[in-house]
Formats: structure tokens, C-alpha cells, sequence
């Protein structure tokens, strides 16, 4: 069943290839919504892009995707200006903050050589939480957020917890949460919220990428109150439900959609 209070809206989704991105995306295209996104993948990748963005067309809805770095400031103006005329006027419902790119080392090593640098914390705290700030300002600017807009970042566990490498991930997790509780105070006026979503621990590309990964999701089953982890899928009808009117009172806060896990000790 369609919601119809999403049919025909824009959605800008960055990091919109896989995990949660590409979730979100095929469960607001099957609500109507035209898909603006954002990724960042190699050649061999590509394929599973374009299955993606056919999947979408066929529920009828427009599609734009662009393979650029969305923390680059020059990219993220050059995909505005290609969307703002089709817009023509209309504010992005949705926006979803999904990017999982950040360096996984730990702050102290023997070899210095394999401890986390300088220039990698600030690349990961820039692409995985400050550029959040940029999108919003951006948008802003160009009258393309207002009311009724919805703000979505993905968060997880992680920002409060800690877990070998993931240092600088989790840093930026937090920061991510933070910068969504100040954008929900400053977005008021506009009639927009902001939100942060911590997800279950959840079969993605980038949980793969985490050194102990096969450990986190054998624990995460057994904690999980439903005896499995989160799917994407999970995450992308929540964000769905959310972005429906009535929900303009929900801004500002981490929404945990895991099932229960997180509240078990």
C-alpha cells in the first residue's frame, strides 16, 4: 500500500548505491517519491547502480543519480544546480544523510604507521558527519528545504560505544547525532525537522569493512530481542513512516529502529 502523502515529492538521498541508502530509496519510490541520489563507486560497481535506478523508474518515479563525492563542495553545487530546475520551487521532503565512508585504524599502534592520522580523522568526520551541515546550508539557500521537510541521518550504536579501529567512525557518529539536534532547533522556523536514526547492527557494505564484523552480527542475533539483526529494509519503512505528515513534532532526537536491540544489556 502507497502512502500518498509521499507520491510525487522529492527525495535527496546521499550514499544512495547500497545499505540503507538503496533501501530507502526503493521504499520511497514505491511510495510515489522521485529519487535524487548521490554516491560515490568504481567502475565495477556501476551495474548494481543502474539495476537500482531501474528498479525506481519502474514504479514510475523520476531518477537522477550522481556518481560524485557528495563531501566535495564543488560536486554538491553542480547536483544542485542540475535538480533545482526540475524542482521547479517545490522543497526536498526527504533528505537522508547515508554516507559510510571514514578510515578504520586505531588511535594507538606499535608502528606508528598503522595508527590513525590526522588528515584521516578530519576525512572522516568531514564525510560522515560535518557534511551534513553543508547539504542542509546549501539547500536552505536555495529555498529547496521548508515546511514539512524531513532531515534523516543515519547513526549508530557505535557513537556511544567502542569497538577495536572504529574510533574515528564513532567520533563522527556522535558529532552526526549533534549536528542533527542543532539543526532541528534551527530548522524550526522553516518548518522542517532533523533526526537522526540509529539502525541494529545490519548486513551492509560497510559493516563488512569492520575488522570483527562476523563476531558483532553472531552477538547482535543473539542480543536482538527478535533473534535477528536489523535489515535495510527495516530502516527504510520506519524513515517512510516518518516522513509522512504528522510527524512535524518529531524533530530533534536519535530514533532507534533495531528491533529492541539496543536496550538490552
Amino acid at each position: 500500500m502507497t502512502t500518498n502523502g509521499l507520491n510525487g515529492k522529492w527525495a535527496l538521498i546521499l550514499g544512495a548505491s547500497s545499505g540503507f541508502g538503496a533501501a530507502t530509496a526503493r521504499e520511497l519510490a514505491r511510495h510515489g517519491m522521485h529519487i535524487i541520489g548521490v554516491h560515490l563507486d568504481r567502475r565495477s560497481a556501476l551495474a548494481g547502480v543502474e539495476e537500482l535506478v531501474k528498479a525506481l523508474q519502474d514504479q514510475g518515479v523520476h531518477t537522477h543519480f550522481f556518481n560524485v563525492n557528495a563531501a566535495d563542495p564543488l560536486k554538491r553545487q553542480e547536483v544542485l544546480d542540475r535538480v533545482q530546475p526540475e524542482l521547479a520551487g517545490a522543497p526536498i521532503s526527504v533528505l537522508l544523510h547515508s554516507l559510510a565512508f571514514g578510515t578504520l585504524k586505531p588511535y594507538l599502534a606499535s608502528d606508528p604507521k598503522e595508527q590513525l592520522t590526522k588528515d584521516q580523522m578530519e576525512m572522516t568526520l568531514d564525510v560522515m558527519a560535518n557534511s551534513l551541515v553543508y547539504w542542509v546550508q546549501d539547500l536552505v539557500g536555495r529555498k529547496l528545504l521548508g515546511k514539512g521537510s524531513r532531515v534523516f541521518a543515519m547513526t549508530s550504536a557505535g557513537g556511544t560505544r567502542v569497538w577495536p579501529t572504529y574510533g574515528a567512525v564513532s567520533a563522527a557518529k556522535a558529532a552526526l547525532e549533534s549536528h542533527i539536534r542543532q539543526l532541528a532547533m534551527e530548522l524550526a522556523p522553516y518548518g522542517a525537522t532533523a533526526n537522526a536514526v540509529r539502525a541494529g547492527v545490519t548486513d551492509t557494505p560497510a559493516l563488512r569493512k569492520i575488522p570483527g564484523n562476523e563476531q558483532m552480527m553472531e552477538f547482535s542475533k543473539v542480543r536482538n530481542p527478535h533473534r535477528r539483526l536489523t535489515a535495510p529494509e527495516d530502516v527504510a519503512q520506519a524513515i517512510a513512516v516518518l516522513a509522512n505528515a504528522g510527524a512535524d513534532w518529531v524533530t530533534g532526537n536519535t530514533i532507534g529502529v533495531d528491533g529492541g536491540e539496543d536496550i538490552v544489556g
